[in-house]
């Protein structure tokens, strides 16, 4: 199968960091609303096939792992390990078109971020940044099969 593993155009250590401050503000309880309802999100969507059957198990463990990004306690770690979150998605192919879904459903459940889970505004364009980046990095297979 060629173009699998893809490697994508980006150096990781580019990707610019989400402030630290923004699980401070949050709180864990609403780290994991979003990702719950992120992970209701890409449930309805196209890409819904690529995840794990229990998507609730699978929100959790995506919460731990941003509770711990955005300056929470390192559950992820704790739980499952060295996050390693590229070889943990290689598994699974992620083209151009799949990133696309993934970023688009995040967006839309950070619409309103602010008010639903007391995220700061002031860092919502760095998180967003930080996700465009990311899961530009997560992607493993060309467009182009």
């Amino acid at each position: 199968m060629s173009g699998f593993p893809f490697v994508p155009p980006i150096d990781p250590r580019s990707i610019p960091a989400p402030s630290r401050e923004i699980y401070a503000q949050m709180g864990e309880a609403n780290i994991y609303k979003m990702l719950s309802d992120f992970y209701a999100a890409l449930e309805q969507s196209s890409i819904r096939p690529i995840f794990a059957k229990d998507m609730q198990a699978a929100s959790q463990r995506s919460a731990a792992f941003f509770g711990g990004l955005l300056g929470g306690p390192p559950q992820y770690h704790e739980r499952y390990g060295n996050p390693m979150m590229r070889a943990r998605h290689m598994p699974f192919p992620i083209d151009q078109a799949a990133r696309d879904v993934w970023l688009a459903c995040f967006y839309t459940v950070l619409e309103d971020a602010p008010a639903k889970y007391h995220f700061p505004p002031e860092h919502l364009q760095g998180f967003k940044d930080f996700l465009a980046g990311f899961s530009i990095w997560m992607m493993n297979k060309a467009t182009d099969e």
